[in-house]
């Protein structure tokens, strides 16, 4: 595949980006609506239809970014991931009729935020020049949606067995405490919870190295101007 004919598809393959990232959005809100009014597992028609839609949209963005690469078996196979999570499993589930347990029906809710996530660092990569700032960039990014999520999987799991957790903002006033690895006095009683409790500070911590680079890089870029 020639640069030249690359070229030709960029537009169509920056349109196809946002629109995954737009799906992913729709799929978000629609996974937040679902949890803050039904609470727990709850699968809802509208649902459905929002993550049919979007998969479809997020699987015509990987076929074309295929058909516009390089080398398409060497993007296939490392991209393969990205594939099989767009593809809206929950709707053949539900449609074959086959019973999964509540957390499987849960995983299949969130999988296709994954390959969104994947068009979000895409375009974080068109909208800022530099290495060290798409680093940053797409690493805030990961820290802020992570903190989201988690917070929606905390309220999942915990509401209703801890007595602190009465409503997602404490929730979320939670997660925004641990992945700045000051803490908050609401303690996990599920074991979710628990697993949250540990990745969420060091996802955070984690931040700190990139956040001191990137001032770094900042301060040296300065120096050289001036």
């Amino acid at each position: 595949m020639t640069n030249q004919f690359r070229q030709q598809y960029a537009p169509i393959l920056r349109v196809t980006s946002i629109a995954s990232m737009l799906a992913g959005l729709a799929i978000l809100i629609s996974l937040s609506y679902d949890i803050l009014h039904n609470h727990l597992f709850a699968i809802t028609p509208a649902y459905l239809e929002v993550q049919l839609i979007a998969c479809l949209v997020l699987i015509m963005d990987f076929v074309l970014h295929w058909y516009a690469a390089y080398d398409r078996k060497r993007y296939f196979w490392r991209n393969l991931v990205l594939l099989l999570v767009s593809i809206p499993f929950l709707n053949i589930v539900l449609w074959s009729g086959a019973e999964l347990s509540r957390e499987w029906y849960f995983v299949l809710k969130m999988a296709p935020l994954i390959r969104a996530f994947a068009a979000v660092i895409i375009v974080v990569a068109w909208l800022v020049n530099g290495r060290i700032k798409m680093l940053f960039a797409g690493y805030l990014f990961t820290v802020v949606a992570f903190t989201y999520l988690a917070a929606l999987i905390f309220y999942c799991y915990e509401f209703g067995v801890n007595p602190k957790v009465d409503n997602f903002g404490n929730s979320l006033w939670w997660a925004c405490m641990n992945v700045t690895t000051v803490g908050a006095a609401i303690f996990p009683v599920t074991t979710i919870g628990k697993i949250l409790a540990v990745t969420l500070p060091s996802l955070g911590m984690m931040m700190f190295p990139i956040f001191t680079i990137y001032v770094t890089n900042l301060i040296t870029q300065h120096r050289d101007n001036s």
